[in-house]
């Protein structure tokens, strides 16, 4: 339990930060306009902190913790592979860069990527809590 929840804290503080850098670099660019920058606090807010939040809940009713093992390997790097296309999009964005197709390929591509892990490991790990709860 004590991992989960130093997870959430440690996605707790990326997610403030993560809305404070909206906000600041928005603000000092003088850029009034839609931003990927926007997601990075409620992606960490809710796919970090909440997500280890409950994890801590249910390791206390049915003890999941050995049952996860590599499959939040996965869910970590899934979720921040995906914050940081967000934020690598967002700078270029509130910059004004115009990036080449291949380049914006590229980070659609990893972003993607990204996303798909997350997604593929928050269903294992559903189903891994499942085998949890049906041994109890």
């Amino acid at each position: 339990m004590k991992k989960y929840i130093n997870c959430a804290i440690v996605y707790a503080i990326l997610a403030l930060a993560g809305g404070v850098f909206f906000r600041e670099f928005t603000k000092i660019n003088g850029f009034d306009g839609t931003t990927t920058l926007a997601f990075i606090h409620p992606h960490y807010l809710a796919l970090g902190m909440l997500f280890f939040v409950v994890l801590v809940m249910l390791d206390k009713l049915f003890g999941i913790q050995g049952h996860l093992g590599k499959v939040l390997v996965a869910y970590h790097a899934g979720l921040n592979v995906s914050v940081v296309m967000l934020l690598v999009r967002g700078v270029f964005q509130v910059l004004g860069t115009a990036l080449p197709s291949g380049a914006d390929a590229a980070i659609s591509g990893i972003a993607g990527l990204g996303h798909i892990i997350l997604g593929v490991s928050l269903v294992l790990v559903l189903f891994k809590v499942k085998k949890a709860v049906q041994e109890q």
